[in-house]
């Protein structure tokens, strides 16, 4: 079986919303203990801009996933590229039904839209091309459970889980498997600025979504490393794995998922305090 290092050093990442958590992670993992060029594209210009500067082989380049003009644009750019990460998101914390619709529509035009944009944009250039190429979504364990006071997130992210596995199957429809790799990123608990950064509510139950807000900082604060998940990931999609995982839970999570779905049972709250293991 071959090493990450020998499937990808040698090649173009490209990583959306790669100026902080999941995705700087992996554009260092990628750069540095990969040896890959890496192609930094986000909306926060300087937190890219201080990225490349650390980085060898890195670019910056500012693009908005919503824009799906901007993601061809940066396709035309890239050139070849091995691995198309499609990593850029957003959260929102509070009550669905208090949940500003301005916020709603950013939630969705990037967490689900963006993925899009950049599939529509890269994946053509990668099933014409006759080099090994993959595309990695990134989905989460909210993908496969369910959590109250963050419906948007976590709709979002069932959606891209089942985005990518249809496409997935639409790539070997196509007849093109042996070359194009299509693989689901589930990440548990990993360190990132999402929480700080997530969406509020400016009427109804404000509090119930600061609470969770808290909760989910208070999870950060033994969240695994960005660097070290990454790795996990790239080891893991070395081995040909779909779904690629930070932690065992995430696993549980899936099993869980499963045992609801096959006996039909309807969701309950979590018990006592929202807490998530660490590995």
């Amino acid at each position: 079986m071959s090493t990450a290092k020998e499937l990808f050093g040698s090649g173009t990442a490209v990583i959306t919303g790669a100026g902080a958590g999941i995705g700087a992670g992996l554009a260092r993992y990628a750069a540095r203990e990969l040896g890959m060029k890496v192609v930094l594209a986000d909306v926060d210009t300087p937190a890219i801009t201080a990225l490349q500067a650390e980085l060898p082989n890195a670019v910056a380049v500012t693009c908005d996933v919503r824009d799906p003009d901007a993601l061809e644009r940066l396709a035309g750019q890239a050139g070849p590229v091995t691995l198309l990460v499609n990593n850029a998101g957003v959260e929102q914390f509070g009550y669905l039904w208090d949940t500003p619709v301005a916020n709603w529509d950013r939630l969705l035009s990037i967490n689900i839209s963006g993925v899009f944009h950049g599939i529509r944009a890269f994946l053509p250039r990668m099933l014409a091309d006759s080099r090994q190429s993959w595309v990695w979504n990134l989905s989460s364990v909210g993908g496969v459970s369910a959590s109250p006071l963050q419906a948007p997130y976590i709709m979002s992210k069932h959606a891209v889980l089942a985005l990518t596995e249809c496409l997935r199957q639409e790539v070997e429809l196509a007849g093109h498997t042996d070359h194009v790799h299509v693989q689901a990123v589930l990440p548990g608990a990993v360190a990132s600025n999402i929480f700080e950064s997530a969406g509020a509510v400016d009427s109804g139950d404000v509090t119930a979504a600061e609470d969770h807000r808290a909760a989910m900082l208070k999870i950060k604060e033994q969240a695994m490393d960005p660097v070290d998940a990454a790795g996990v990931f790239f080891d893991q999609a070395a081995a040909g794995e779909f779904y690629l995982t930070s932690q065992d839970f995430v696993r549980d999570a899936m099993a869980a998922r499963a045992d609801v779905l096959v006996h039909r049972r309807a969701p309950v709250l979590p018990p006592g305090e929202l807490t998530f293991p660490t590995d």
